[in-house]
């Protein structure tokens, strides 16, 4: 059975003293990150978490993400991996939807987690880094990281998993613009660990930067790809100052990068890079939105020793295709076929199967896609139908793609407007919502604007009430205080009205 510590268990029996995580402020080793791990998992059940139940993890990526991450699927928990960017309002929404029982974050979070909590009845423990001394928030009890890491006390009780079982809520935008709560168990989870690590060829020897938001199911994966593999994961916070990254990765002797096209054109654009020594680096990946021609000429003139991994995935089943790196100047536009272990094929609007050389909706079959949406049938009726086999289901993506006559795949469209701004999901309605709740404002659209940097650029349209003057700074700063940076629009244009369907709807088409 595959359950996702049982890696970090291997590495442990393995390799104790061999470093695992890299951050800026210390060295843990796969040993520690075992002992803080089990340290963690023994105080939450301590306060009554139990097998199933859910907690959320606010922090920067960190040692502490990763050892929280580890305790909670010890103790045969479900971790749910929060944006460290998230507000107190969307915050209150993750914990009262999930029904989490438990948070872990730290005391630079205290406006953030201090409110959400109060709203949360369920939320019953709030293990805290940075915290001085235990207390109690409300109904509340707050545990002092420091506190638990010192104690000693880290012996768990079996929690009877299976790989069926749960292992993380990953909270991914949608068209009705509230988060949906994607459920991936450890069988899904591992399916699509072992997948990627095998044709992405990692070894224990490499040295992974991870500069992207362990909120991600992008950046939360290199620590599960890292750990799989027995390598060494390096830590950075973001990658909003390129010389600072670019001179951790030649100390760190990085070996795989994974980015996305927004980090690729900033690495790319910044013009001392030829003088930083990246000679260990072997391995480029890319997913999220497709690498322009002119990136991947550029990469591949900047890193000629590299390759390079042109990829697609969502949430609901992580990785779907990778394009071999010896076809990437053949079909440089293609997103490659399918990974190990899955099948896929194209349908037409009848649900047919649709021949090489067509054009439909991708549909995804393996037993890496999610088991549904937290607490929405409705939602994941949409997404998972019935299969070719008797009573089985399987994933219908909701992304148009092309054929060529070999199979490979080429991304066309999304049937539904969400917008890819900066490697992240981004639903209109939830940037909607937001502008609907400043004063004066009567009407509101979002839509995603081409964009050579962000893939997508936001840009939003709005109608003032009658009587109301409303300016572009003022709608800005009323969005910088309730969405995360990579929900912001970059674009705002006050109009005196938005087109209209003849049901009376907003009509998008024609905005841009």
């Amino acid at each position: 059975m595959g359950f996702l510590q049982t890696s970090l268990d291997a590495c442990v029996r393995r390799h104790p003293d061999k470093e695992a995580i890299v951050t800026r402020e210390r060295r843990c080793s796969y040993a520690q990150l075992s002992r803080e791990a089990d340290l963690l998992g023994a105080a939450l059940q301590r306060r009554g978490v139990r097998k199933g139940e859910r907690v959320a993890i606010l922090l920067e990526n960190s040692i502490e993400v990763a050892a929280a991450l580890y305790g909670i699927l010890r103790i045969g928990g479900v971790f749910i991996v929060i944006n460290p960017q998230t507000k107190a309002d969307k915050l209150a929404y993750l914990l009262q939807d999930s029904g989490a029982t438990a948070l872990i974050s730290g005391r630079s979070f205290e406006s953030v987690y201090a409110s959400a909590v109060a709203t949360a009845p369920e939320c019953r423990t709030l293990i805290v880094e940075g915290l001085t001394a235990d207390a109690d928030l409300g109904h509340c009890r707050l545990l002092s990281m420091q506190a638990v890491l010192a104690s000693g006390a880290a012996d768990i009780a079996p929690s009877g998993l299976i790989d069926y079982d749960l292992a993380s809520l990953v909270y991914t935008s949608g068209s009705t613009g509230k988060p949906k709560g994607v459920m991936l168990s450890h069988l899904n989870m591992c399916t699509a660990a072992d997948a990627i690590a095998t044709y992405l060829e990692l070894r224990h020897d490499d040295r992974i930067l991870c500069a992207l938001p362990m909120a991600f199911d992008y950046g939360l994966y290199q620590l599960l790809l890292s750990v799989q593999a027995g390598a060494t994961l390096i830590l950075e916070k973001s990658f909003v100052f390129p010389a600072k990254v670019l001179e951790l990765m030649v100390q760190e002797r990085v070996s795989v990068l994974p980015g996305i096209p927004t980090i690729y054109s900033m690495l790319l654009g910044f013009s001392a890079l030829a003088k930083y020594d990246l000679g260990a680096l072997r391995t480029l990946t890319n997913t999220a939105a497709a690498l322009p021609k002119r990136q991947i000429t550029d990469l591949r003139s900047a890193f000629p020793q590299a390759r390079i991994y042109s990829m697609y995935g969502l949430t609901e089943c992580k990785r779907v295709t990778y394009l071999p790196p010896d076809q990437l100047d053949i079909r440089p536009d293609s997103v490659g076929r399918g990974m190990p272990n899955e099948e896929l094929w194209l349908v037409d609007e009848n649900g047919q199967r649709l021949p090489n050389g067509s054009t439909g909706e991708l549909v995804i079959r393996g037993s890496h896609v999610m088991r549904g949406y937290w607490r929405d049938p409705a939602a994941t009726a949409l997404r998972l139908r019935p299969g070719p086999l008797q009573g089985e289901t399987v994933l219908y993506s909701g992304d148009i793609f092309r054929t060529d006559a070999e199979g490979y795949l080429y991304f066309v469209g999304r049937r539904d407007d969400i917008i890819k701004s900066r490697g992240q999901k981004v639903s209109p309605r939830e940037v909607e919502d937001v502008l609907y709740r400043l004063d004066g404002v009567q009407e509101a659209a979002a839509i995603g604007i081409d964009d050579e940097v962000w893939g997508q650029a936001i840009k939003v349209f709005v109608v003032a009430r009658a009587g109301v003057t409303l300016a572009e700074k003022q709608v800005l700063l009323h969005c910088r205080q309730h969405l995360e940076d990579y929900m912001m629009p970059k674009l705002v244009a006050i109009v005196p009205e938005l087109p209209k369907t003849d049901t009376g709807k907003i009509r998008k088409t024609g905005l841009k």
